[in-house]
């Protein structure tokens, strides 16, 4: 029987309590950010110790563009984590968004189309 120095450590989880924390209780952004807006790294460098783990991660993904949506089901956290979050980081300057644009209130389809391909991918 192995002892528990022999096994190896499981991955640790992400749980709500830790994503309360993460946001200081937030579930929303303190500006108004769509689920299909698109965010990029605002920077190449990765981001140091000095930030959440949330953050670099974010970032990371970040390289390529990816919408708001796809950060949340990438990350296994909820949207309105995701959202915060991403908020957050914008107000930083880490992250650029790209918010869509409505005609006659109706998203453009052709973002639409994206994101739904970008899930599909996941």
């Amino acid at each position: 029987m192995a002892s528990w120095h022999d096994r190896e450590p499981e991955p640790e989880r992400s749980s709500l309590v830790r994503m309360y924390a993460v946001t200081g209780g937030r579930t929303a952004p303190r500006t108004g950010l769509a689920m299909e807006a698109l965010v990029s790294s605002a920077t190449s460098a990765r981001l140091g110790m000095t930030y959440t783990r949330e953050f670099r991660a974010i970032s990371e993904l970040c390289r390529q563009v990816r919408s708001v949506a796809e950060i949340s089901a990438l990350l296994a956290v909820p949207l309105g984590v995701a959202r915060v979050l991403v908020a957050d980081m914008e107000a930083d300057g880490l992250v650029r968004i790209y918010q869509p644009q409505l005609e006659a209130g109706l998203p453009d389809r052709r973002l639409l189309e994206r994101v739904l391909s970008g899930l599909r991918r996941l």
